[in-house]
């Protein structure tokens, strides 16, 4: 059986040890974390934890009931389908050269991304997009070389009715 690519939110209580604990589970299943967000939400004594992970789906759902019987977890969501707004932003650090550079800051524009360090070598920005459109991103500016990348994974919020 193949293994799926998952993005589990968390809705959590704001402590100490809760994220350690989260990610004991999956260390525990085998799982690798691919990505991990957290921070707090809206109200500062709740966090909101995202995990991109692959798993297969049974032990997924095994995996989800453990989450469920944490004490500190309040709610868990799979982001997988399309009923979720997912973003990721990345920092880029590229190598520039005055042959490259206006291609370059054409590539920039195109993706919307926002200069934000700029010198003669090279270039740092930011740009935000889902995960495939950070990857097509990255595949246009491997051939200038890119000396730097930071990149937050996966946010996802459920979409309202």
């Amino acid at each position: 059986m193949n293994q799926d690519k998952y993005i589990l939110t968390m809705l959590v209580e704001n402590e100490p040890g809760v994220t350690a604990r989260i990610t004991g589970l999956f260390a525990g299943r085998g799982y690798n974390i691919e990505t991990i967000c957290g921070a707090p939400t809206a109200n500062p004594k709740m966090s909101r934890i995202t995990i991109t992970t692959k798993a297969k789906p049974r032990e997924l759902e095994q995996c989800k009931k453990q989450i469920k019987r944490l004490v500190n977890v309040i709610k868990l969501k799979d982001m997988s389908g399309e009923k979720a707004v997912k973003r990721e932003m990345a920092l880029i650090c590229v190598k520039v050269t005055p042959e490259t550079r206006e291609e370059i800051d054409q590539i920039i524009i195109l993706f919307e991304g926002k200069i934000m360090y700029d010198v003669q070598q090279y270039t740092i920005f930011e740009v935000t997009g889902n995960e495939d459109t950070i990857d097509e991103l990255l595949a246009l500016l491997e051939p200038f070389g890119i000396k730097k990348l930071a990149r937050s994974g996966i946010l996802a919020l459920y979409k309202e009715s």
